[in-house]
């Protein structure tokens, strides 16, 4: 049984709907799902309410933004400093994600830059981060596959 905050099969039809058509109107989705207009518009508001819809920005591709280049990078950090680590990392732009994670490794930050010269940068910049006590780069060749959760949702939507 699903909880009252999980997305259940109609949400996740209206997701996918979304998918296919970003800009789709509550009318165009009620028709296209064979619901009432007014329960997709509840529905989404709903699903925007709990913060089921990220942010329109996290649709974009850096590389049109000029930063072509993707790196992991993993970060050893006193785990004192850890408030004010993380509050250093959300002010560099180019950190789009930041992971507590366990394992050798406190955090696993995506970054992006222009190339290697400007990743070089942004990388000293983290490592001047009061407790950040050492730093291990990897850089991504090639995305095989980005993030996804469409395949979750038609899971979902399928009941």
């Amino acid at each position: 049984m699903r909880s009252m905050d999980e997305i259940d099969p109609l949400d996740a039809r209206i997701l996918l709907a979304l998918d296919d058509e970003p800009d789709a109107t509550i009318l165009t989705l009620s028709r296209r799902l064979g619901i009432a207009r007014n329960t997709a518009h509840a529905r989404l508001r709903r699903l925007a309410d709990r913060g089921v819809l990220g942010e329109t920005s996290r649709r974009i591709d850096p590389a049109a933004l000029g930063l072509r280049l993707t790196a992991f990078i993993s970060l050893e950090a006193r785990q004192a400093d850890a408030p004010a680590t993380e509050s250093a990392l959300v002010q560099i732009p180019e950190v789009v994600e930041v992971h507590s994670t366990t394992g050798d490794a406190d955090y696993l930050l995506k970054v992006v830059a222009r190339d290697t010269s400007d990743l070089r940068r942004i990388t000293a910049g983290i490592l001047e981060i009061d407790g950040v006590v050492r730093s291990g780069t990897v850089i991504s060749l090639d995305e095989v596959m980005g993030p996804r959760v469409s395949a979750l949702l038609e899971r979902v939507a399928a009941g």
